[in-house]
């Protein structure tokens, strides 16, 4: 097992670093194996696969039910062929959650809180709130199930809170529910990953509602999965973006001790690795390189690749550095 501890920044622990062997590389590799399919906000179960465009369950298709959904009154009944749908509402970039104890198991196990679209309808209604297809987001289907789900955004809506609440629901840290999740709970760790690519969703219609070309405001197309500028003399598409991160453990040459960081806001004992952004025209191993050496001040050897991740917004470059 690796000890972990902090590396203090000195020439003789940068000498170290810079005269390790390919052969210490490949060992540190077997040593600190990762089970890839642990990796946090990964195993996504509802974007396996895109459903053809006349698929009752693809997103432009659901979108039309979708609206006609919205429309129609509630006494009467749905579309035919209309898949069921499910919301889930995020407040401040926080996915609603509820927990629940089962069997003889001590610790409660959380889940994401899924309205139907009829509840959802019914809850912006009590609030005095029109419900739009304009403020849902397409996520993914399960065509066994013939369930398609959607996000919202009800940061503006806190009417919405007080009923939640009285349904033992709440809207949860995702740091939070990462922390409470089971590893070995293939579900969990699904819901964990619908999560974050959710609110990377979301907060990407936050961050777009103006076109970066012109000025102009822009509107949702593709069930949420794009936008497009709404001045007719431009009309320029924009696509969630995702910003790259290099995130590296550094090591010293007997591999038994690793360079962790911290920042004021964290809580005590709370440490991390090393981790940037990486800028236009630099390679992986240079970003690794190049923060390393802006945050410490430890100049690392061969850097080499050991995986990547999502993270709601960025995408993480796993690294090993020596």
């Amino acid at each position: 097992m690796l000890s972990l501890s902090l590396l203090l920044s000195s020439p003789s622990s940068s000498l170290k670093i810079l005269t390790l062997t390919k052969r210490t590389i490949f060992s540190s590799l077997t040593t600190m194996s990762i089970n890839l399919n642990s990796h946090v906000f990964t195993g996504n179960p509802l974007r396996s696969k895109t459903p053809k465009p006349h698929d009752p369950l693809s997103p432009s298709s659901a979108f039309e039910s979708l609206k006609a959904l919205l429309l129609q009154n509630p006494e009467n009944p749905p579309p035919p062929k209309s898949p069921l749908f499910k919301v889930l509402p995020f407040r401040k970039g926080r996915p609603l959650a509820s927990s629940s104890v089962t069997g003889d198991d001590v610790v409660s196990s959380w889940y994401l809180a899924w309205i139907s679209l009829a509840d959802c309808k019914g809850l912006f209604g009590k609030c005095g709130v029109q419900l739009t297809e304009r403020s849902l987001v397409y996520l993914g289907s399960r065509a066994e199930e013939d369930v398609v789900y959607w996000a919202i955004d009800v940061s503006e809506e806190g009417g919405l809170v007080p009923e939640l609440s009285r349904r033992q629901f709440c809207f949860v840290e995702l740091r939070t529910l990462m922390v409470a999740t089971d590893w070995a709970d293939s579900l969990a760790v699904g819901a964990l990953a619908i999560a974050g690519h959710a609110r990377a969703l979301l907060e990407w219609h936050n961050l777009s509602r103006f076109c970066g070309h012109c000025g102009e405001k822009t509107v949702p197309k593709e069930a949420g999965r794009r936008k497009q500028c709404s001045n007719e003399l431009c009309k320029k598409s924009i696509y969630p973006r995702v910003d790259p991160v290099v995130i590296m453990l550094v090591i010293d040459r007997e591999n038994d001790r690793a360079l962790l960081s911290r920042q004021s806001r964290f809580v005590p004992r709370m440490w991390t690795c090393l981790a940037g952004f990486i800028e236009p025209g630099e390679s992986l191993e240079e970003a690794v390189r190049r923060e390393t050496y802006e945050e410490t001040g430890i100049e690392v050897g061969e850097v080499v690749y050991h995986s990547s991740q999502p993270w709601p917004g960025i995408i993480l470059q796993d690294c090993l550095d020596i």
